[in-house]
């Protein structure tokens, strides 16, 4: 699902207050948010284990609240800005999941569906506000809360849901290819005439935290638990310079603001 066909669904905005602040869709977009996923689960957990858990949360949430400060500074789509805040959205996301289940002991089974829930209240209320969900409008401030609203209630939904499969009997491998092949249906449905383009991009974007999460676990946790018994310390960092060689690339190419430029 690229750039072009999410066009049909961009709203006409009649003042734009800054330019768009989010990068056009490309494959490199898909491959870097589930890298930021998957590299957000691990950091989570190893920033966990080494501080606490209460030192972890605050931290996290520091680091959250800066990267958005920056990002919603700037007047424009800036790539390592963009993807900074992202990174963030994701280690904060997993501990806010984490933390309602190993703190407050809420079984994935409900906070799964309370995520959801609160996924829908954001984008309803944004819905109502603005009359669209389309990313191709963050050009007010207004809308850039929404967005990013919506986007750490997905990463929080994303991880609980990857959880809840992991212990229900899939395992982390089976995990991986059950979203694997979940994260291909809205692309297809919207191919196929029957997902527009909008709920096809966020049920895809969804799907990337389980995926990509799923994935980072398998290769970081021991055999006995169906792992690759790679280390934590070890994946956060190879996953974590994947992603600055992707955000490098697209800082200097710009393969990723070629149409936000024309527009």
């Amino acid at each position: 699902m690229t750039t072009e066909h999410l066009l049909d669904d961009r709203p006409r905005v009649p003042l734009c207050t800054m330019a768009n602040k989010v990068p056009e869709v490309t494959a490199y977009f898909w491959i870097i948010k589930v890298l930021t996923t998957g590299m957000g689960e691990t950091a989570s957990d190893l920033l966990a284990r080494l501080l606490g858990p209460v030192p972890a949360v605050g931290l996290g949430g520091l680091a959250l609240a800066l990267s958005l400060a920056v990002q919603f500074a700037v007047r424009r789509y800036v790539a390592w800005v963009y993807w900074t805040a992202v990174v963030m959205v994701s280690v904060f996301g997993t501990m806010a999941a984490d933390v309602l289940h190993v703190g407050l002991g809420v079984p994935y089974t409900l906070s799964t569906p309370f995520f959801l829930v609160v996924l829908a209240a954001v984008f309803a209320l944004w819905y109502a506000v603005e009359r669209t969900l389309s990313i191709h409008g963050i050009r007010t401030r207004r809308r850039e809360v929404f967005y990013w609203a919506a986007v750490l209630a997905t990463f929080a939904l994303g991880t609980a849901a990857g959880d809840l499969t992991a212990t229900i009997g899939l395992g982390y491998l089976g995990s991986v290819v059950l979203f694997a092949v979940a994260i291909c249906l809205p692309a297809v449905a919207h191919r196929g005439g029957v997902l527009s383009a909008v709920p096809a991009f966020w049920t895809a974007y969804v799907i990337t935290r389980p995926l990509g999460a799923s994935l980072a676990d398998w290769m970081a946790v021991g055999h006995t638990r169906g792992g690759l018994g790679l280390g934590l310390a070890p994946v956060t960092l190879a996953w974590t310079a994947a992603i600055a060689c992707f955000v490098g690339y697209l800082a200097v190419s710009r393969r990723d603001t070629s149409a936000l430029d024309a527009a």
